[in-house]
């Protein structure tokens, strides 16, 4: 058994596949559907394009302006280094919007969180004032500095 995200565009659903093809390593466009006649899309368009994301499998699909992405689904970067923050975030962004503690919109809508690895040890220290400092520190941010939160974790 495998899960894979359907992501529910308007009608760039093959923009977006190629966009995230090209800012992934490891990524292909896998296969393209196209609507025929007597379906709910205009015949010959675009209706999914699976898409591999280094190794993960997604679909987009052109289903119409019914429905739009939100926060409330998130895709997650974890981030080796500062670089590879700094890479994803200014890539995603642009044409896209920043948002707070990592996390931004593509120019797409789809919500991404940035974050390094060393993030998420930082706030989970055994040492709680140590991981509050940290905490802190990364809730005062769009895009994540690591530097930054490391200094504040070590007070």
């Amino acid at each position: 058994m495998t899960t894979t995200p359907c992501l529910w565009f308007d009608t760039q659903g093959e923009d977006a596949a190629t966009f995230y093809c090209s800012v992934f390593p490891n990524s292909r466009i896998v296969r393209t559907t196209h609507y025929g006649p007597n379906t709910p899309g205009r015949e010959g368009a675009v209706m999914t394009v699976d898409f591999e994301l280094n190794g993960q499998k997604y679909v987009a699909l052109n289903g119409g302006p019914e429905f739009t992405f939100s926060e409330a689904i998130s895709f997650y970067i974890e981030c080796a280094d500062q670089a590879e923050i700094d890479y994803y975030w200014d890539t995603l962004t642009d044409g896209g919007e920043p948002g707070p503690c990592g996390w931004l919109k593509d120019k797409f809508g789809l919500s991404w969180q940035v974050a390094p690895t060393r993030l998420l040890e930082l706030i989970g220290d055994p040492d709680s004032e140590r991981a509050n400092r940290a905490m802190q520190a990364m809730l005062q941010m769009g895009k994540i500095i690591l530097a930054d939160i490391e200094n504040a974790a070590d007070g």
